[in-house]
């Protein structure tokens, strides 16, 4: 169990029902939480929990902020600067990171190097840099543990079993709004935004819908968990019971079955390696009794391959994939460009750009600046 912990992104989807879970446990301390720019729930969560740090990334809703809150031994801070503070506050042991994209990565290398356990749900920190983040967890000796659902359910079917004898994870996928189609034309933003399944931030929701939210999560599969990319395999799963399955050596096949809802690998992240008691839903079997398989398309859903593409180059290309797509969604939600342009547009930026192999965090940096300055370039 982790005592004390920070929270990055305490105000989006999975920063929220991290807090639900420690109201449920009870027994940990929130030592810093973080806002982009939503201050009202934010103050919420200060008057409750009374972190000791509080960051609002936007200066000005800091400043904001500051003339609401005056509570004794809370500190309010501002900037990406106020990030890597949170990160690294004195007594939390565990980081719980559900920053948006690539925000994520400098905080999460700040916490490991002061040698804090991370509980990531930020998947572009793996997915821009994942050789360099593992070999960085590896030097100073602490823990990652998943929170996203998918590599939860591998993370526990790898529970008493030999990791060196996987055969194949196969990392299930709801197929989003779009699932069937043969064409993703014509597409709305409001049309992306509806997921059928998950409730969560419009990123990762018409990540979701382009299935680029799934190419990101086989990165940070491979990186995770040590296996190559043709060992992992995406299946369309539309119920969301199956998280992912593990499949060993001798053909048996593990999976973690679960209603689709955050707070159990959540908490699973906060208590392993126990289980503990809570009154969350639970599944009935016979209320989901028939649950479907199919394969992914990816001659529609273009960027789960171009996600595979760039895991097979290497290097920084991961990086420059995470950067364009990031603001590709951004030019979409902005109703700059078309769904359909999204990997068009990173397929271009990709084909153009020259991978690094051996690479530092700012090569990383450089490589992601690199990619959206192409993207404004091609628009």
């Amino acid at each position: 169990m982790k005592n004390h912990i920070s929270i990055l992104g305490s105000t989006g989807s999975i920063g929220m029902q991290t807090l639900e879970v420690v109201r449920t446990l009870g027994n940990i301390k929130v030592d810093a939480i973080t806002t982009n720019t939503n201050i009202d729930i934010f103050e919420k969560q200060i008057n409750e929990f009374k972190p000791s740090v509080a960051v609002v990334v936007d200066d000005k809703k800091a400043c904001e902020l500051k003339k609401r809150i005056n509570i004794k031994g809370v500190e309010i801070l501002s900037s990406t600067e106020g990030l890597k503070i949170a990160a690294t506050v004195d007594n939390a042991d565990m980081v719980v990171n559900s920053v948006v994209g690539k925000a994520g990565l400098e905080p999460t290398i700040a916490a490991i190097r002061a040698k804090k356990n991370i509980a990531l749900a930020n998947k572009e920190t793996l997915v821009a840099a994942g050789e360099f983040v593992m070999n960085e967890i590896k030097i100073n000796n602490v823990k990652m543990y998943p929170v996203d659902s998918e590599h939860s359910a591998i993370f526990q079917c790898l529970q008493g079993n030999n990791k060196n004898k996987i055969y194949k994870i196969h990392l299930t996928a709801s197929g989003g709004p779009f699932k069937g189609y043969k064409s993703l034309d014509n597409i709305t933003v409001e049309d992306a935004l509806k997921h059928p399944n998950w409730n969560m931030g419009k990123k990762i929701t018409i990540d979701s819908a382009t299935l680029m939210n799934k190419g990101l999560e086989v990165i940070e599969a491979k990186w995770l968990f040590n296996i190559n990319e043709d060992n992992i395999n995406v299946v369309v799963h539309p119920q969301s019971i199956i998280h992912s399955m593990v499949e060993y050596e001798d053909g048996a096949v593990i999976a973690q079955l679960g209603l689709p809802d955050m707070k159990l690998p959540i908490q699973y992240a906060l208590t392993y390696p126990k289980r503990v008691k809570n009154n969350y839903s639970r599944l009935n079997f016979f209320e989901y009794n028939n649950l479907t398989f199919e394969k992914p398309d990816m001659n529609v859903f273009r960027c789960l391959y171009l996600a595979f593409e760039a895991l097979k180059e290497g290097g920084t290309m991961t990086a420059v994939l995470n950067g364009a797509n990031e603001a590709c969604v951004n030019k979409f939600l902005s109703r700059q460009i078309s769904f359909s342009s999204i990997p068009m547009l990173i397929e271009k930026t990709m084909s153009a750009y020259n991978v690094k192999y051996n690479y530092s965090l700012e090569d990383v940096i450089e490589a992601d600046n690199w990619a959206r300055n192409y993207i404004e370039t091609l628009i």
